[in-house]
């Protein structure tokens, strides 16, 4: 099924990060924009890459897209409507409350929340408000990676039930009152999700199982949510031809089962085929073989010409195993292989006999698969536990905390207005950041290995600092000692050591090379970068692998030479790294 032939005004396009929902949401707006259609593409991601693909400067207004007529996008940017947000509320009270007053109005705007519900704002406007987007034909949301999308997605329901049981005039999240006028917005938006005649999901998927296995994940939480008009595209199959290459066969085989591994769930939906394509997907010709893959022309035999390529993992963790304890943190734009790199590290230093967690703060969680799940994944390795930061736990157990310490000074009105603070969103952010500090506090004594999340969602937790502690005081809470610690400790490159882990691929290392920077404004330096999933270093001699290798070199040589004080490359292997023979073979790359 073609890309131009989804129907409904609103489309989104969700799933795992570095799926290629930029690049099919901008296909098919291509598409519909060649057929004669207007239409908008925003992109709702912290850390979108719009611009890039479609080659053209974007803002938060639609702004039209050189060389496709009818064709407009626009970026929300979160920080920004945070803080146009903040001065709408707490504009209509200066000269009138006093300072103080206001200073403390504009600290309960200063969290995570805001720019959450902020962002939502903007969402909803265009959603919401049939007005907002009357001179287009389709509008196209570029979601955000899957843990932040459902969030935003059930953003609605959690913001409304918050309004309606709120009694105290003032949360986290500010004055109530400015909220309260959003509700018939909210509502709206609400319907229109669900409408299936007027919006459609897409669910995009690599041909591969953790891919789909997230996919599944999304569409059993969407179908909770109401979201009835579910689609599946599968982005870049890499189709079986006669090939004597090994590397081109068992990347088909491996296409091949997955695709006849998918649960049953998203198999029963309408699904569209992507086929691989050799060359990369930014700019608008490449954009139009996405969407019409006969355009794109068939890739001659390479002769890739020499070129030094770095070495594998294993210097990186010589260096870290010898400092006998400490954290290592696995960042990047999502997609990129975080979870492999940061289990394979894990695996081998547990093998060399050290006491290693490696754990997670990503909201959509792999670290079990990655090593083999809970059950027999990490015998042999004594040394090894693995788990995750479960938000809802974490919840549970603060709340529980901070009313316990709370109860003896507080009569049942106070109790009731506290218990409503807790539940504010916010409390998610105090109590995941808390937990994230304790896993670091466990570098003292071992290794610690966390995975992180995408990269905008662990820009705003390391960014939580100060944010952290007005909330924790706010509700009577406490600093712990890891807590004040942490970033004296994600800044001591003795203690901890960022791997930022990219492909090799244009967005992805651009979007590493911005990461790079938001740390260095944190006063935490990288230790290294790992490229991974190299079709260079595989070894294949198949012409659309080959070709694809051959678009590595500019982005590798860029890192290894430019960007990175170490640089590890890891290649594309014929079985999945996955459990802990599969991530001992990587190491052995």
């Amino acid at each position: 099924m073609p890309l131009a032939d989804i129907a409904p005004r609103h489309l989104f396009f969700t799933g795992k990060g570095g799926v290629g929902k930029t690049s099919l949401s901008c296909a098919t707006g291509l598409a519909l924009a060649d057929a004669g259609k207007r239409v908008l593409i925003v992109s709702t991601d912290p850390a979108s890459n719009l611009d890039e693909v479609l080659a053209t400067p974007l803002g938060q207004m639609p702004t039209a897209i050189a060389g496709a007529a009818n064709l407009f996008a626009l970026n929300i940017d979160p920080e920004a409507a945070a803080r146009d947000y903040r001065e709408r509320m707490v504009a209509p009270y200066r000269g009138v409350l006093p300072a103080a007053a206001i200073q403390s109005i504009e600290e309960q705007f200063s969290g995570a929340c805001t720019v959450e519900i902020a962002a939502f704002d903007e969402f909803s406007k265009l959603l919401g408000d049939p007005a907002a987007t009357a001179g287009f034909d389709h509008v196209i949301f570029d979601t955000a990676p899957t843990g932040h999308t459902l969030r935003l997605l059930t953003l609605p329901s959690a913001w409304s039930g918050f309004i309606a049981s709120s009694s105290g005039g003032a949360s986290c999240l500010g004055p109530l009152a400015g909220l309260e006028k959003q509700k018939a917005l909210y509502a709206a938006t609400v319907a229109r999700l669900g409408d299936a005649v007027a919006t459609c999901v897409v669910l995009v998927a690599r041909p591969d199982a953790a891919s789909l296995r997230e996919a599944e994940r999304t569409r059993g939480e969407l179908a909770a949510l109401g979201i009835a008009n579910l689609q599946l595209a599968i982005n870049g199959f890499f189709s079986r031809e006669a090939s004597d290459d090994g590397i081109a066969r068992a990347f088909a085989r491996r296409a091949e089962e997955a695709l006849l591994a998918m649960p049953a769930g998203l198999a029963g939906l309408p699904r569209r085929v992507i086929p691989f394509l050799p060359r990369g997907t930014v700019g608008l010709e490449a954009l139009r073989a996405v969407a019409d893959p006969a355009r794109a022309a068939a890739p001659q035999q390479v002769s890739t010409a020499a070129t030094p390529l770095p070495p594998g993992l294993a210097p990186l963790i010589d260096e870290i195993a010898a400092a006998g304890h400490g954290v290592v943190m696995t960042m990047g734009k999502g997609g990129v292989g975080k979870t492999t790199v940061a289990a394979a590290i894990a695996v081998a230093l547990a093998a060399r006999g050290h006491a290693v967690h490696l754990s997670t703060t990503d909201p959509a969680a792999h670290i079990a698969a990655a090593v083999g799940g809970e059950a027999g994944g990490l015998q042999g390795l004594p040394g090894l536990s693995a788990g995750r930061i479960d938000p809802q736990q974490e919840v549970a157990d603060y709340s529980a905390e901070v009313l316990a310490k709370a109860a003896p000074t507080l009569d049942a009105a106070g109790r009731a207005l506290l218990e409503e603070d807790l539940r504010s969103p916010c409390t998610e952010e105090i109590a995941v950041f808390r937990a994230f500090a304790r896993e670091v506090d466990r570098g003292r004594d071992g290794f610690v290995v966390l995975d992180t999340a995408p990269t905008g969602h662990t820009l705003l937790l390391l960014d939580a600092a100060e944010a952290y502690h007005r909330e924790v005081l706010r509700t009577r809470g406490e600093m712990p000692e890891a807590v004040r610690e942490l970033l004296p400790r994600l800044r001591d490159p003795d203690y901890t050591k960022v791997l930022v882990v990219t492909l090799a691929e244009a967005t992805p290392v651009h979007e590493a090379e911005r990461l790079q920077a938001d740390l260095a404004r944190a006063g935490i330096r990288p230790f290294a970068w790992v490229i991974g999933q190299s079709l260079l270093a595989s070894g294949t001699h198949d012409p659309r692998l080959a070709l694809r290798g051959e678009c590595e070199i500019p982005f590798i040589r860029r890192v290894a030479d430019e960007l990175a004080p170490r640089c590890a490359l890891l290649p594309w292997r014929s079985e999945a790294p996955e459990g802990v023979a599969g991530l001992r073979g990587l190491l052995d790359a």
